[in-house]
């Protein structure tokens, strides 16, 4: 195997590490303040001490996680705001893909868009878990966004990760779900109305906004204004001799 094949590969690996690092601070396994250290995370998850830096630093771009030297990463309090906010970047950006989607999506693609709405809502219908719902209902969003520029999707993946947040999925199964937006939402695929599409497409985000930040309130999660943060000694005394 070549370097860069062996860099491609542990890029992929890092990839998978991060997933779930992701998923387990998201769903509350690892708690705020907690530190992830190289050499334990390397033993648990059965790979070398470079994955796990790769891991930490993309945990680290979405926000997750503070990096210090030489002593892993802490992880960060995601604030009710944090979240609230990311939900609404994220509502716009969908707004964006659902018209794209409308505007240029060629119709074999429009029709797959559909179909998979289809079985989204007849899923619903037999008590699919809210994972799976999840699941399909970003795969439909994916789908439309692939329509859009190289750069929405990019600003469309980075907002995704940072809200896969678990208490959507607690969301969906406390309440009657954005299933009305999303018939209007295929509707207004079906007949290509950009506007329309749009107003709909957000107005799902909302929703999961508007659960996410209600079942937080109500489970008093990411109220606090900060969690112990890791160290910020000053180079002077790193460098003082020990007494």
């Amino acid at each position: 195997m070549t370097e860069e094949q062996q860099q491609r590969a542990a890029g992929g690996i890092a990839e998978v590490v991060t997933e779930q690092l992701r998923r387990q601070i998201q769903d509350g396994v690892r708690a705020p303040g907690e530190w992830l250290r190289e050499v334990g995370l390397g033993a648990e998850f059965g790979v070398g001490r470079s994955v796990i830096r790769r891991a930490l630093r993309n945990l680290a771009d979405d926000g997750l996680v503070e990096l210090e030297a030489n002593r892993g990463a802490c992880i960060k309090l995601t604030t009710l705001q944090e979240v609230f906010d990311l939900f609404e970047l994220r509502a716009g950006l969908y707004g964006v893909a659902a018209r794209f989607a409308c505007i240029r999506a060629p119709q074999p693609l429009m029709a797959e868009i559909l179909d998979n709405t289809d079985h989204l809502l007849t899923a619903n219908e037999a008590g699919a878990s809210a994972e799976d719902l999840i699941g399909r209902s970003e795969t439909i969003f994916s789908m439309m966004a692939a329509t859009s520029s190289s750069d929405t999707q990019a600003m469309i993946a980075a907002v995704r990760r940072k809200t896969r947040w678990h208490l959507s999925y607690a969301g969906l199964l406390e309440g009657p779900g954005p299933f009305d937006h999303w018939r209007r939402l295929r509707a207004a695929l079906a007949a290509r109305e950009p506007a329309t599409a749009a107003e709909s497409a957000r107005n799902i985000l909302y929703y999961m906004q508007n659960e996410v930040g209600r079942l937080m309130l109500a489970r008093g999660l990411g109220i606090q204004q900060s969690v112990p943060q890791p160290s910020r000694r000053r180079d002077a005394d790193l460098s003082s001799p020990m007494r």
